[in-house]
């Protein structure tokens, strides 16, 4: 296909429930860090090794750039997921296109559903992990989100490809 057709294709369902998911779990921890940022100490960690437990502090400031991140990262790629016609596609004509795109579209909204997951995590554990409610992440925090992610993006790669 040498034009990419530009498709209005309006989100499903699933897309604004993932949408959802992710902004509701980046709210509760929005929530949780402002009830408890008084009672934090003046060191937080800052990094977790890959056994989930803290290996580096810094100042009470860090605890901003985590959702910072995550905040700027979901936007980005919901701003990229309405352009599907922009993505590079192995196998694209006329008779998959509305497919590929659907399916490209999903992977980039299961993927910052992820991230926004994932930030959110960190941030509020990294504020338990201050206050001493918890040691750090979780055993086999790493490998779940790690699998999580590639897992998700391999399923739509893999799909994108029977069509």
């Amino acid at each position: 296909m040498d034009k990419r057709p530009i498709l209005n294709l309006p989100k499903t369902s699933l897309e604004k429930g993932l949408n959802a998911v992710g902004i509701l779990a980046f709210m509760a921890m929005a929530v949780y860090l402002v009830l408890n940022a008084s009672m934090l100490p003046d060191q937080i960690p800052t990094h977790f090794n890959a056994a989930g437990e803290p290996d580096d502090w810094s100042s009470i400031g860090f605890i901003l750039l985590l959702p910072a991140i995550g905040v700027v990262l979901w936007i980005g790629l919901t701003i990229l997921e309405r352009y599907p016609h922009v993505y590079n596609y192995i196998r694209l004509n006329e008779d998959n296109v509305e497919f590929q795109y659907r399916n490209a579209r999903m992977m980039i909204n299961v993927i910052k559903n992820l991230i926004l997951i994932l930030f959110s995590y960190l941030t509020w554990q990294t504020v338990r992990v201050g206050l001493n409610e918890t040691d750090g992440l979780g055993e086999g925090f790493i490998y779940l989100f790690n699998g999580l992610l590639f897992g998700a993006t391999l399923f739509f790669v893999i799909r994108s490809l029977k069509k």
